[in-house]
């Protein structure tokens, strides 16, 4: 007899204190446990060591680097299992690979999902996506602007939009909703799409999430994002979260 797979509810996009996150990863870990989430993978960023975007007095960006990386998937790899044990959660360890430049046009941040290794964008983001790709990871083009010339620029990252034809053999899914904001241009462009919180503070809980109808296992779930199979999108609004631990 076939049995139905119940979607998963996913955030595929989120940051801890690691990176530029408001929330320790266990404090993050518990809220979407508590609020139901079936899947949840922590992106926290790594960055080129001259980073374009840190400000004169910014001596050491807040992102995983090589000197922390064992440490970050340490602590990844204890709180996956408290989480799988305390709220049935399944927590993905991932990096978000994150290639700054003050031309929006060469800014691009890729999700590598999946990821238990560091990728070096000292060697440029290609390269780093190349060797994440090459790991199993499955790779997400992370809010692709297109235009956004008045976007502050911690969000002018237009490389995809720009290249996505040349950038598509490097990349499973693009982002079509980051938050609230529309990327119309990945459905214009017929290519497959997801839905992220991309999360920093609490307020993030909310908005497009992506739904995804595969075994609760994190091979299936990478598996699954790295083809081109369709996945359910819904927003939650700030009370339905709430709701789903109910």
């Amino acid at each position: 007899m076939r049995r139905k797979v119940e979607p998963l509810l996913c955030e595929l996009h989120a940051h801890t204190t690691w990176s530029d996150g408001a929330l320790s990863m266990r404090e993050l870990v518990d809220l979407y446990g508590r609020q139901g989430f079936d899947v949840l993978c922590v992106t926290d960023h790594t960055t080129r060591t001259a980073d374009p975007w840190l400000s004169v007095a910014e001596q050491v960006p807040r992102a995983v680097h090589r000197a922390n990386y064992a440490a970050y998937l340490d602590q990844l790899t204890a709180e996956a299992e408290r989480a799988s044990a305390l709220y049935g959660l399944l927590v993905i360890p991932g990096l978000e690979l994150t290639y700054n430049d003050l031309n929006p046009l060469l800014a691009a941040h890729a999700l590598a999902i999946g990821s238990r290794q560091l990728a070096d964008v000292d060697g440029g983001l290609d390269a780093a996506i190349s060797g994440a790709r090459a790991s199993g990871a499955a790779i997400i083009a992370a809010h692709p602007f297109r235009g956004e010339l008045g976007a502050p620029s911690a969000r002018a990252t237009q490389r995809f939009a720009n290249e996505w034809r040349e950038l598509d053999g490097l990349v499973h899914r693009y982002e079509l909703f980051n938050r609230t904001d529309l990327f119309a241009w990945v459905a214009e462009a017929g290519l497959p799409g997801v839905a992220t919180g991309d999360f920093h503070r609490p307020e993030h809980l909310a908005g497009w999430k992506t739904l995804i109808p595969c075994a609760h296992e994190e091979e299936a779930v990478v598996s699954y994002l790295r083809s081109r199979l369709p996945v359910y999108l819904a927003r939650l609004g700030p009370g339905h979260a709430e709701q789903l631990a109910a």
